[in-house]
């Protein structure tokens, strides 16, 4: 299934709209990749891949380049108008094919079973609807399918994860594009019916102050072989 690229045209149904976070973090996201590190995590969180890849909230496509050649097409999904479009331009840089288009996570606009393996990517984090997200990803994915995911949240002692919960009560998803701390990436794959592999808790940035959001899960789920 080939799905054309697409840039900052009309609005998609479900769409997101943070110009001022998006460009932020475009900003933000690039320093990031050598000076916290996380261009290393792309790595290991994408290593090993291969067949058909739908990623879900690609931002704007630093994962692109670090997706081994085994893979024979991304399908990245990116609901933000300005992070779609630096996405595509990513895209044209990217050594496998990668068709980027409009959609909500909550209702990917692709078949069932289409994927081998899904990639998630900070994006959890600011979905609306966390549980709707995952049995979207489960759908989409064949059995057997591989979820690879690299997301931020619960962390810390009985101070920070207060702090983390008052955060996303008040200002934190409203100056950043709907992000929240305190959700919980592997009990969320865990209910939605994954079967979790390895995962270890990386602190982002690796070295420095430790922040609200520096607590990071990288890992592995499936979809079970047997459905």
């Amino acid at each position: 299934m080939a799905l054309r690229s697409v840039g900052s045209g009309k609005v998609a149904r479900g769409a997101v709209h943070h110009p001022l976070f998006a460009r932020y973090y475009a900003r933000i996201s690039v320093n990031a990749e050598t000076r916290m590190g996380m261009g290393g995590v792309r790595d290991r969180l994408l290593a090993g891949l291969s067949g058909r890849v739908i990623e879900i909230g690609a931002g704007n496509g630093l994962n692109f380049a670090h997706y081994p050649s085994a893979v024979s097409e991304v399908v990245a999904i990116e609901p933000e108008r300005l992070l779609r479009k630096l996405a595509v331009e990513s895209a044209l840089r990217a050594e496998v094919p990668v068709d980027v288009v409009p959609g909500s996570a909550e209702a990917l606009p692709v078949k069932s079973e289409a994927f081998d393996a899904v990639v998630l990517s900070l994006v959890l984090c600011s979905v609306r609807d966390v549980p709707r997200t995952l049995a979207e990803v489960r759908r989409v994915l064949r059995p057997g399918g591989v979820v690879r995911f690299f997301e931020h949240g619960r962390g810390g002692g009985r101070a920070m994860t207060f702090t983390q919960r008052a955060l996303d009560r008040t200002v934190w998803p409203l100056i950043n594009g709907g992000c929240h701390l305190s959700r919980d990436a592997v009990p969320a794959l865990r209910a939605a019916g994954f079967e979790l592999g390895p995962y270890r808790q990386v602190m982002m940035p690796e070295k420095g102050p430790v922040l609200p959001a520096s607590y990071c899960v990288l890992g592995t789920a499936w979809r079970p072989s047997s459905e």
